[in-house]
């Protein structure tokens, strides 16, 4: 018997979460040989998420929940969730039921067949804006090229992971996680499932566009440092211009004289300088923003309740 522990980030999901418990319940009480736990983590919720998950541990004997102090982030809750999980499995998964529960029995089946790990991928975007969707295309393109951490285009949280994965998981333990890309960085061997695109019928997205660009700005900067790089080549080039243009004024002045300097390509010179070092310390402070953050040393959530604690007494 085979125990598998379901972590399931949750953060104002108070209209989904029993249709969620009750769905993936029913699947995964058919797969013969597992036991299964819910493990749910309240992202310091401001609805009554809470109050459902009390309600559906005090019902259910398989319904365990972290609730953290105020909001740290999903990163923050994968987190809790596997640094608390003890099963010879771990499965993470959404509560909105984008992640279908249906895949769970085929993800099962591929650890039972000798891999690590098995993830899901989403085949298209259906229902979502179309900048959106560009925009995701664009960030897989980036990261797989800028980064040696190379992650399939449409690449989700979902997916089953051994212990031995988990642990090498919860082992690297920076504040700024980017889970997708530290999924990764481990290696393990990995099954990759696809599936289309489910539009959520129950509640709201938590993601805004702001959000989704400062975990892709993560993401890069967690596992690249090609950005500063860029910085120097750029740096360089700028210097190899100004040295060639800086001759040309010479050989141009020796031999038709003193030129009057035109405004306009001054401005503008002036202009793509001033952007250019912008940039660069816009990049460099990337890095120094998350070199302070972890010399903190903070922690990276903070329990209010936690009934793992209370099971293991």
């Amino acid at each position: 018997m085979k125990n598998i522990d379901i972590i399931v980030p949750c953060y104002n999901e108070q209209e989904v979460l029993s249709t969620f418990y009750k769905t993936t319940d029913e699947i995964v009480g058919a797969i013969k040989d597992c036991r299964f736990r819910f493990i749910f983590v309240n992202d310091g919720s401001s609805d009554d998420t809470l109050l459902i998950l009390k309600g559906l541990r005090s019902t259910y004997d398989n319904v365990d929940y972290i609730s953290f102090s105020r909001n740290f982030g999903k990163e923050a809750a994968m987190y809790a969730g596997l640094s608390n999980s003890t099963g010879d499995y771990v499965i993470v998964m959404d509560a909105d039921l984008q992640h279908p529960p249906i895949l769970i029995p085929e993800m099962v089946q591929a650890i039972n067949e000798g891999y690590d790990c098995c993830a899901a991928y989403r085949t298209n975007r259906k229902g979502e804006a179309p900048i959106r969707s560009f925009l995701s295309r664009q960030f897989y393109k980036v990261n797989n090229l800028l980064t040696s951490v190379k992650m399939p285009y449409g690449a989700v949280d979902f997916r089953i992971m051994s212990r031995p994965m988990i642990d090498a998981i919860v082992s690297m333990g920076e504040a700024e996680r980017f889970s997708k890309g530290i999924f990764s960085y481990v290696g393990f061997q990995t099954k990759w499932i696809p599936y289309t695109n489910v539009e959520r019928t129950l509640g709201v997205t938590k993601w805004k566009l702001r959000s989704l660009l400062k975990y892709a700005i993560d993401g890069i900067t967690s596992f690249s440092v090609a950005p500063l790089h860029l910085v120097s080549i750029m740096g360089c080039l700028i210097s190899l211009m100004a040295i060639i243009y800086g001759i040309y004024i010479f050989i141009k002045t020796v031999i038709f004289g003193v030129d009057l300097p035109g405004y306009a390509s001054t401005v503008i010179l002036l202009l793509f300088l001033c952007g250019v070092i912008e940039l660069s310390l816009g990049i460099v402070s990337e890095y120094l923003a998350r070199i302070f953050v972890e010399s903190k040393n903070r922690p990276i959530y903070i329990a209010k309740e936690n009934t793992l604690e209370d099971s293991e007494k």
